[in-house]
Parts: structure tokens; sequence; C-alpha cells
């Protein structure tokens, strides 16, 4: 069993597994019923360098499901987030990361939210989790529990190198600006 993480908590994947070289980030949420349009949310990660994307191409999501090295795969949309378990994740070869990546971010957007009304306020039960692939084991998890009633994105954690350790913080950022005021807070091109 893993870690189960605060805000702003963090943890060594080095550590709790030493010879980690895959992982699994896998992202969940329930959509509160509403009597508006269905909820679709969309995971996706950041390549950065120093808090900067390291280019476009870097930025993994629905429509650009892998990084130009293929050390971040996107597994796929989930348009409806129905059922248990992950709704959507990434999955992430360690060793495979460029040396200049010094970050991968995992914000969570809702598509749509302004034309749909929607919110992170009506999401429950967010987490993001990080498994080992090589054996299944759960590393680390953080259950978001904020009440995020403007917001329709959220930087929900990162993989982050330190002195050669790779560790997970769980970071529970909002944005009421949507993903695009994330992809540009990290210097993506937004047309």
């Amino acid at each position: 069993m893993g870690v189960t993480l605060a805000k702003g908590g963090n943890v060594s994947l080095s550590k709790a597994a030493p010879n980690l070289t895959q992982v699994l980030v896998g992202l969940g949420w329930d959509a509160r019923s509403t009597t508006g349009a269905p909820f679709d949310l969309d995971a996706s990660a950041l390549m950065c360098s120093n808090g900067r994307v390291l280019g476009d191409e870097w930025f993994v999501f629905y429509n650009q499901l892998k990084s130009p090295d293929g050390s971040v795969e996107h597994t796929g949309d989930n348009l409806t987030g129905e059922g248990d378990g992950d709704d959507e994740s990434l999955l992430i070869d360690l060793p495979k990361v460029p040396p200049g990546c010094d970050k991968i971010v995992f914000p969570v957007s809702i598509h749509m939210a302004d034309e749909r009304g929607q919110t992170f306020g009506q999401v429950s039960n967010a987490f993001i989790r990080v498994v080992n692939q090589a054996d299944g084991q759960e590393l680390a998890r953080y259950d978001l529990s904020e009440d995020a009633s403007t917001e329709t994105a959220m930087i929900f954690g990162e993989l982050y190198r330190y002195q050669g350790e790779w560790k997970f913080r769980a970071v529970g950022q909002g944005y009421a600006s949507g993903l695009r005021g994330i992809a540009l807070d990290f210097g993506v091109n937004v047309s």
C-alpha cells in the first residue's frame, strides 16, 4: 500500500521502489448529478523545465497522446468518467524522460466548462495516484477534498526530479481560467 498524501505533501518514488522505471499516473473523479449537459473531464501532462513547458509538443493531452520521445503517453480520452477506478491515465517511462525535463505536471480540466456552466464544485471523489507498472503497486495517492466552486481546471499533482530521485507532490491548485489558463502559465502557445 502506498502513501496517501495531503495537499502539498510529497514522497520519494525512488525510495519507495528502488528500481522504478515505469509508472502509471491514474486520475479519477465523479461528476455530481446535474440537470444539464454531461461532464467530460480531461487529464493531461506538461513536461517542464524550470516551470515552463519544453515546447508545445511536450504538452500531452487528448489531441496529442504522446510526447515526442515517447516517454509520456496518454492512454485515451474517457468522455463520461463512468465506473470505478482511474477515469484517465498516463504512462510514464522515467528513464526515457529527457534530462532537461525536471517536472511533469498533471492538470485535469472540464471540457467546455464555461459553455456548460460546470465547475469542480460539481465534481467529487477526485484523485491522482502513481502506480509502479512492474508490480501494480500503488506508490502514492492524493484525494482532492477542496471545494472548488469556480475552478474549471486543477493541477492534481506532479512528478519531479530532485537530486537524482523521482518524487511525487500533491498539488490541488485550481484555475478559474480552465486548461487554457494552465497552459498559458506554463508557456504553451494557445491559439
